[in-house]
């Protein structure tokens, strides 16, 4: 068993003991942590929506992201996702979320925010908490740390 599929694992067992649904607001992943979670049987049970919005206009038409924050602070940035992460667990009704921002490459980078720039927000009912981190390596690599980054931080809440 690969590392993503043992954290989705891992994540559900605890969604499960917790009676608890889990939500995912996704951008440069394009789908690929609510794929890593899909892959447990019986992930029903505990996975209630997953959103792939890499589009500005479907990041505000899917989860509410107020449009000015694109051009104040740029989709890739703590507000964004922290937007998407609270529209995400508004429209699912789920108690745990994630969502991922980042510039995945091998284009799109600048000074400010280079290749391998992501955030990522986690929901825990009204508490959400944020971080940037910085990823090396190619197009796949960045998806792949993304991906694991997330189940991680989901694990985390759930622990608590």
């Amino acid at each position: 068993m690969d590392e993503i599929t043992r954290l989705a694992a891992e994540l559900g067992k605890r969604l499960q003991v917790l009676k608890a649904q889990v939500t995912t607001a996704e951008s440069c992943t394009g789908g690929g942590i609510a794929e890593a979670i899909t892959r447990i049987p019986g992930s029903s049970a505990w996975f209630e929506a997953g959103y792939v919005t890499y589009s500005n206009s479907q990041k505000t038409r899917q989860l509410n992201v107020p449009t000015e924050l694109f051009s104040s602070v740029g989709a890739v940035s703590r507000e964004v996702v922290e937007a998407m992460v609270s529209g995400a667990q508004a429209n699912s009704q789920a108690h745990f979320a994630v969502a991922v921002s980042g510039v995945a490459g091998p284009d799109g980078g600048s000074d400010e925010k280079p290749v391998g720039t992501v955030w990522l927000a986690w929901g825990e009912g009204a508490q959400v908490i944020s971080e940037r981190r910085q990823f090396d390596g190619d197009r796949d690599e960045v998806r792949r740390q993304t991906v694991k980054a997330a189940l991680e931080g989901l694990i985390r809440r759930t622990a608590s």
